[in-house]
This record gives C-alpha cells, sequence and structure tokens, in this order.
C-alpha cells in the first residue's frame, strides 16, 4: 500500500527550515513519506552541516533542491531581489519536481505543505489536483496582520503600495498586541523599488493562501489567544521543538558545536547568560565590542554563538585581552546546538534577536529573555515578551544606535534578580508544555491536521 507523500517547502532562511524540517519528523513519526525541498544554496549548507557533524537524516526524509533562480555570488539576504527570483522560477520547477516524482514512484504527492511565504505552492498543488497546508513559522499576529492589510488599506491606515498613510500603532482587536506601523515586515528597505517588490511577495502570498486546506502555525493556543480568535481558521500546532528525539537533524545551516554542552555541564545552575543573534542579523565593530565587555562586566559564566559572519569587522574584532580575561568563565562558539542550550538548567537567561524560533525555544524551556531585535517581526516579538508575557527586558540602543556595555551589565543583573518574572517564565513554560501533551491544544490540532492528510 502506497505511504501518504508530503511534499515541504520551506522560504529559504534558517529560521523557516528549522520548525518545518521538525514538523517533517512528525509527520515521518506518523506514519507519512517526506520530500523536503530546499533552494540548491541552502540545501547544499544543510548537507554540508549534516556532513560535518556525522549526522543522518531520517530515510524517510529525501532531501531535494530547486534553483532559486540568483546567481551564485548574489547575496541570498537580499530578500526582495530573492524573493523577486523566486516568484519567477521556482512555480515552474516545483510542478517539474512533483511531476518527475509521480511518475517514477509508487507514493505519488498526496499534500504539500508550503511556508505561508512560499504560498504560489499551493497554486501550483491546485492545478495538480494535490491537496495543500499552508505553514505559518512567526507570531501569528504577524500573519494576521498581513491577511488584514485589504482591511488596513480601506481604513487609510495603508495606500495600496503599502506604506503607512500615518504613523503610530495598529491593533487589530482589543486584545491583540499593538503594532507599530514603522516596523511593518515588508517596509524594511529604503529603496522604494525593493519594498514594493517584498510588498508585491507578500500580498502574492497572502492571495495563494486562500487555495490552502489547512492554516497551520508554529505556535500554541494559549500563548496569542487573541490573535486566534480575530482568525479562527489557523491551527496553531506548536511548540515545535525536538522532545523525545534531540540528536536528529533538524536542518541547520552551520555544524553545531556540541562540545559547548559538556562545559554547560560544568557551570552553576541558573548561571549562564546565553548569547545568539540568529542566522542574518550583522553587528558593526563598536557593537560587537560593547556586547563582549557588557558579558565581562557581568561576572557570569556566558555561552556566546559568534557566527563567521556576524561582525563586518575584517579583522580579529574582540577587545584586546578579551578572550584571555574571561576563558575560565566564557565559551564561544561559531553556532550551537540551541535548543539543547535553552533545555539545560545552567542557562539563566537568553540574550536575543527575538527570531520566532528563539522566542518559542526560550518560552518552552521557561528562560527569561533580554530582547534585541534586528528587523522584521522581531520587533513584535519583543512586545510580546516584554509587554504581553512579561519575561524579559529590553536592551535599547543609546541615540548613536548602540547598546552599551553597561547597560548590558545592568540589564543581565536586574533580570536575574527578578524573581516574579522568573515566575512568570516558569507558568509559560508549562503552559507550552501542556499544549502539546495528549489533550492538549496543540495535539488535538495536530491530530486533525494529520487525520486529514491520511484521508484518500
Amino acid at each position: 500500500m502506497a505511504l501518504p507523500h508530503i511534499l515541504v517547502l520551506p522560504f529559504p532562511a534558517q529560521g523557516h527550515v528549522i520548525p518545518l524540517m521538525e514538523l517533517s519528523h512528525r509527520l515521518v513519526g506518523s506514519g507519512f513519506k517526506i520530500t523536503f525541498v530546499n533552494t540548491e544554496f541552502n540545501h547544499s549548507r544543510v548537507v554540508d552541516a549534516l556532513s560535518e557533524r556525522g549526522g543522518e537524516i531520517h530515510p524517510m526524509i529525501k532531501l531535494v533542491s530547486v534553483p532559486d533562480g540568483m546567481e551564485s555570488g548574489q547575496d541570498r539576504n537580499d530578500l526582495a531581489r530573492l524573493c523577486e527570483s523566486m516568484l519567477l522560477v521556482v512555480p515552474g520547477r516545483l510542478e517539474q519536481l512533483i511531476r518527475k516524482i509521480n511518475e517514477s514512484e509508487v507514493d505519488k504527492v498526496t499534500w504539500v505543505v508550503a511556508d505561508q511565504n512560499m504560498a504560489f505552492a499551493c497554486r501550483v498543488a491546485k492545478k495538480m489536483g494535490i491537496r495543500t497546508a499552508a505553514f505559518w513559522p512567526a507570531a501569528s499576529a504577524l500573519l494576521a496582520l498581513m491577511m488584514s492589510i485589504p482591511k488596513l488599506i480601506e481604513e487609510e491606515v495603508l495606500n495600496e503600495d503599502g506604506l503607512p498613510l500615518k504613523q503610530g500603532v495598529v491593533k487589530l482587536s482589543p486584545d491583540m498586541p499593538p503594532m507599530d506601523t514603522s516596523q511593518f515586515s515588508w517596509n524594511h528597505t529604503t529603496e522604494p523599488k525593493l519594498q514594493k517588490l517584498i510588498y508585491q511577495f507578500v500580498m502574492n502570498n497572502c492571495r495563494a493562501t486562500k487555495h490552502a486546506e489547512f492554516i497551520i502555525s508554529n505556535s500554541f493556543q494559549e500563548l496569542e489567544s487573541a490573535t486566534f480568535e480575530y482568525m479562527p481558521d489557523v491551527s496553531p500546532i506548536g511548540p515545535l521543538i525536538a522532545d523525545a528525539r534531540p540528536d536528529k537533524p533538524i536542518g541547520h545551516f552551520w555544524a553545531e558545536d556540541a562540545a559547548c554542552m559538556s562545559w554547560l555541564d560544568e557551570q552553576p545552575a541558573n548561571s549562564v547568560v546565553y548569547v545568539a543573534f540568529g542566522s542574518i542579523a550583522v553587528l558593526n565593530q563598536h557593537q560587537f565590542q560593547e556586547i563582549a565587555l557588557g558579558l565581562e562586566l557581568s561576572g557570569q559564566p556566558f555561552l556566546w554563538v559568534v557566527r563567521p559572519d556576524l561582525t563586518n569587522a575584517s579583522h580579529d574584532a574582540y577587545p584586546e585581552g578579551f578572550r584571555d580575561r574571561v576563558a575560565s568563565r566564557g565559551r564561544i562558539v561559531d553556532w550551537s546546538p540551541q535548543q539543547k542550550v535553552l533545555a539545560h538548567p545552567s542557562v539563566a537567561c537568553f540574550v536575543t534577536h527575538c527570531g520566532w524560533n528563539s522566542t518559542m525555544e526560550g518560552v518552552r524551556n521557561g528562560v527569561p529573555f533580554l530582547c534585541w531585535p534586528y528587523f522584521c517581526d522581531q520587533f513584535l516579538n519583543q512586545s510580546y515578551i516584554c509587554d504581553e508575557w512579561k519575561i524579559g527586558f529590553r536592551l535599547t540602543p543609546d541615540d548613536s544606535g548602540i547598546v552599551s556595555s553597561e547597560q548590558i551589565k545592568v540589564k543581565v543583573e536586574e533580570l536575574l534578580g527578578d524573581e516574579e518574572l522568573k515566575a512568570r517564565s516558569s507558568m509559560w513554560k508549562e503552559k507550552a508544555n501542556d499544549s502539546v501533551r495528549v489533550g492538549g491544544s496543540s495535539y488535538m490540532n495536530m491530530n486533525r491536521f494529520l487525520n486529514a492528510m491520511k484521508e484518500q
């Protein structure tokens, strides 16, 4: 008997690949076969990282690739040009891939699960008679905002190009978080042409999402309850985080430094400041050095993830003598197994860019936050953390755009001494874990989704 065969398509960014890879492992555990489609550029990164750590993907998950339409030397962090290129190239290549699978394999593709940021795949699937689901990997409030763009245009909050007609905050419903019009995710560029490209890409995907039978999200009912009341057709199935299978590959672009876990084992409970800014943020040398000096001033053990491209400095960016001075209590790695790190009992707080994966991982493990958003949805996530859930503090740049070493020191001390904030973090940890247990809100939503995909 043929297995139900799901084609999974993430947007080509680290924070999108990881939750969809976790979902793929969940689907495999429920009897599905997966074809996981990265762009060629990211496919190579995932395969190389797997090779470096000596890992193997599950035999029922096949990693394949399609071109993104960009040249080999072009910058994939240029989101506007990447989106424009993909929209021209990926739909046709995706259709070719599905036809090839269905002609050559017994297990035909029965569903496409596409990142909502790649929802054009829902049109391709519908044309081919294949059922579809759209997956939202960020805060569901942001999806609500995007799907409400026509309403905001009608109310003269935005013009026809998605630009704000008035500065301030928008609340889609009384209990949803306020969202600053200057921080809408499709407006994070100073070039009008590029802004228009991103906006058109967003609108194209919002229209294509209407072809999906399911819209699922990496959140849970209790975390964004007002949003799910506003958008009842979105089913939260998160947090999508490794549990019983902590050693399985989850689609990292860089090889993890697993040795840092042994170092964490040697640290006192609730003592380590964990610092990680995701896969995209870039810091100038001045800011990089302020972070280093702030960690030194804090006096706390720290684990700091410093990607090879985290700073734009062309030479050793660390303050002179810093690494020698903190050698006994600091660990610096290129990339970490973050889900394991945040679950470790020695970790006391998380200095973060507020990406949604990082946010969900911190919430799931009851780790308080120091928030330092870089762009797009990260400002909304900061608002959730600091104002709605009250489980973290902001780090605020000064007039020159720098977060000082002294502020880092003071905020770390303040956070570690705030027992009420720690208690709220523990409360949200329990709510997150309850949601994925048998009978929990995400557990029930996931079961409904799985049962629908098993229908012939």
